[in-house]
Parts: structure tokens; C-alpha cells; sequence
């Protein structure tokens, strides 16, 4: 008797087209010109280069958003996502995440290995700024277009879902406007550079005596500061009630918005063990007591005029700046995609994240309703949930999901084929 027990058990091999492959190969050779300048240490046509590799990149993107996408009817189609080497933890994806972690180490503290970089975006800042270019205007510049250019392929992915579309919308125009030309458009204007996206506790820095006296000089920048304590003590409450923590980690916050564009390949690689939810409750919430008494303790600092804590809350907080601020949210947080899946600062990591989840699971409408009579127990809202929520369970349960994690994405709702769930509030 014959077996066909191999035949059924193998899955059949990623297949790529080849129009796609020449996509992904013009958009490769856009990202060599960045390698090859931070390799040589120095451009010898810094525009043209930058703006060929910009080219290509962008080019790529769309050729493979053509063939991978507008070529077929709208719709989520798993194609393999488990197989390819690249978004299942294989060789490409380590290549990857090696090489994302590489970059942030430099840019965190070895910047001078950045100077072929940073000259190459030195006539963009120059133009942009009226300043030569810093590893920061670099890394912010690169952090922009990667969610520009993977915003428009996740936008035509997800579109059959308008949600997705006003998300993506969203998160691409907040990065743009409000993290990147507004803040250069103030460094012109000789203003502090601002970022009126971020606010403390996860700017940590915007919290502490530092800030406010780097801003006494500056009206705008006394604003911002007493912005950011206004929306974290009275804008986050008010507006986490109405919406969830959706209105922040979803639509505006450029952590949330490279995880949801860039990151987009590896949601899937979410831990969804119980034990990964209990590590989740007791870092995240870590994380924010941790900021909230490397603040206070600042604060204490000034207040007792420099005499009793001076040397223990400075320690303290370059604690925090290395190890969260720089390793954790940087390196592991974005360096780890392609290993732990897009959300592993957001999830375990963030204090912007901790205190949104806090006012969303104790006084929120938001949530996302379940019908479990029509579901089918096809495990795509679980997989592509990028927070390691079992969505699949409270389904078929036919319970609400009501979790301090949840960041209102919506893609467990966009990929379900029953119309099973659905975001409420």
C-alpha cells in the first residue's frame, strides 16, 4: 500500500514570482548604496547617491505592491509566511535582524562608524535645516522613509479594510509632519527641536528638571513641556476612555507606526504562550515604575538643592537611558523584528504603553466583540496578532477581548474571513 503521508505532511515550498524578485531586487540595491557609503566612510556624489538609492527603494516597493497585490482581488492571503527564510526566523531573517541591530549599536554609541552616513544626508539636513547632519537627523530621516515606503505596501495590502487604510493614513502623516518636518522646520527657525508625537514617560527626557530648564528660553518649548504632562495626566484618560489605547499606539505613536509598516512581515512571530503574558505584565509595568522614580527622583534632587540625592538620581537615570531608552527600545525593540515579532518593545517594553493599558482595561469603552457561533477556528486573528493575544480563544469562547496589551490594530478583525470580530468603542 502506498504512503502518502509525506505528501501530505510537507508543505508546499514558498514560491516567488519572478517580477516580484526583480521588485525586491531593485529595492535591495537601493538599500546597498546606504551599506556601501557607511562601509566606505565617505560619498563621493552625496545627493545623486541618496537620491538614487531613495529611487530604488521606492521604485522596488511599488513594482512588488503591483505584482504581490493590485494584480489579485483584495484580501488576506497567509502565501507562505511560515516557509520563506526571511519571516520565519530562517537564515535571511537572522541575516536581518543582525543587521538592524548592528546599525542601532553604532547609532546609539559608536557614531563615528556612521560617518559615510551622515555625509550622505548632509545636503538633505543642510537643505532641510540650514545644519550639516547628526547621526540623528540620519536615523530619523531612515525611520521616516522606511514607514512611508512600507506604509504604502501595507496600505494596498490591507485594502479591503478602510479602517487599515485611515490607519495607515494616519500613522504615515504623523511620522512625516509631526516627528520629522516639523522638528527640522523648528531647528531652522532656531527653535528647540520638538516632537510634538512624543511625550513623557516615553520621551523620558521631557519629564526631567533637564527639560524644562533647556526650555526656559523658549515659549514654545515651556508649551511642549507642559503639553506632554497635560496629555499623559489628563489627554490619555479622557481619550483612552473614548477609543482605547488605539488613539495613541495605533494612530499616532512612531514606535507603533514602524511596527505596523516596516514590521508588518514579522507580526506573526508574536509569542503567544501564557508564560510570555506574565513576563509582559511584570516588565511593562516594571518599565513604568522604574521611569516614574528615575523622575521623581530628579525632581526630589532639585528640590532638596542638589545636597541628598544628586549622585544617585544622575545614576539612575542614565540606568534608564541605557538600558531602556537605548537597548531595549532601540536595539532589541526594533533589531529583534525579523526574531520576536514588530511589537516586542510596545508589548513588553513601553511605559507609554503600560499606563495607556492601565485606563483601557479598567475604564474604557473600547474592546473588541466576539460572535463565536460563526467562527471557524482558523487561527489567522491569533497569528497576525502582533500583542501575543489569543484572540482565537475569547472567540471561540464567544467572550469579549478586553486586554491592557491590546493596541487597537485591527488586523485580527481585517483577516478574519467570518466577520467574527469586531472593534467596539
Amino acid at each position: 500500500m502506498q504512503d502518502f503521508s509525506l505528501s501530505i505532511a510537507q508543505p508546499a515550498p514558498a514560491f516567488t514570482p519572478w517580477r516580484q524578485k526583480v521588485a525586491l531586487s531593485l529595492g535591495a540595491v537601493g538599500v546597498l548604496l546606504l551599506l556601501i557609503a557607511w562601509a566606505a566612510g565617505k560619498v563621493l556624489a552625496p545627493l545623486p547617491v541618496l537620491i538614487a538609492s531613495f529611487s530604488l527603494m521606492a521604485t522596488g516597493i511599488w513594482l512588488f505592491v503591483r505584482e504581490a497585490y493590485l494584480k489579485h482581488p483584495s484580501g488576506i492571503r497567509n502565501n507562505g509566511t511560515w516557509f520563506r527564510s526571511l519571516t520565519a526566523r530562517g537564515p535571511w531573517g537572522w541575516a536581518l535582524g543582525v543587521l538592524i541591530t548592528g546599525f542601532y549599536v553604532c547609532l546609539y554609541w559608536f557614531s563615528q562608524y556612521l560617518h559615510g552616513l551622515i555625509a550622505l544626508f548632509t545636503p538633505l539636513s543642510e537643505a532641510l535645516r540650514h545644519r550639516p547632519a547628526d547621526q540623528w537627523f540620519v536615523y530619523g530621516t531612515l525611520y521616516t522613509v522606511a514607514v512611508l515606503l512600507m506604509g504604502v505596501k501595507f496600505f494596498f495590502k490591507y485594502r479591503h479594510n478602510a479602517y487599515q487604510r485611515l490607519r495607515t493614513v494616519s500613522v504615515v502623516f504623523f511620522q512625516l509632519c509631526f516627528a520629522w518636518l516639523l522638528p527640522s522646520l523648528l531647528v531652522r527657525l532656531q527653535q528647540p527641536e520638538l516632537y510634538f508625537s512624543y511625550f513623557w514617560p516615553l520621551s523620558y527626557y521631557q519629564g526631567t528638571p533637564m527639560a524644562y530648564r533647556s526650555y526656559l528660553n523658549s515659549d514654545l518649548g515651556l508649551f511642549y513641556f507642559f503639553f506632554g504632562l497635560v496629555m499623559f495626566f489628563i489627554g490619555t484618560p479622557v481619550l483612552t476612555y473614548f477609543f482605547g489605547k488605539r488613539w495613541y499606539c495605533s494612530w499616532i505613536c512612531g514606535c507603533g507606526g514602524l511596527a505596523e509598516t516596516a514590521g508588518d512581515p514579522f507580526r506573526h512571530l508574536s509569542d503567544k504562550r501564557l508564560r510570555a503574558w506574565k513576563i509582559e505584565r511584570w516588565m511593562i509595568h516594571g518599565v513604568l515604575a522604574f521611569v516614574v522614580l528615575m523622575t521623581a527622583l530628579l525632581w526630589i534632587n532639585v528640590a532638596t538643592g542638589s545636597r541628598v540625592l544628586q549622585q544617585f538620581s544622575e545614576a539612575f537615570y542614565k540606568t534608564y537611558a541605557f538600558l531602556i531608552g537605548a537597548t531595549f527600545s532601540g536595539v532589541v525593540g526594533v533589531g529583534f523584528y525579523p526574531l520576536l515579532g514588530s511589537r516586542v518593545w510596545c508589548r513588553f517594553g513601553c511605559p507609554m504603553a503600560a499606563w495607556l493599558g492601565i485606563w483601557q482595561r479598567k475604564k474604557s469603552r473600547f474592546r473588541i466583540t466576539t460572535n463565536g457561533g460563526l467562527c471557524i477556528s482558523c487561527g489567522n486573528c491569533s497569528a497576525y496578532c502582533e500583542m501575543g493575544i489569543d484572540v482565537r480563544a475569547y472567540a471561540q469562547r464567544g467572550e469579549d477581548v478586553v486586554r491592557a496589551s491590546c493596541v487597537g490594530c485591527g488586523i485580527c478583525s481585517a483577516v478574519c474571513p467570518r466577520g467574527v470580530l469586531r472593534l467596539e468603542g
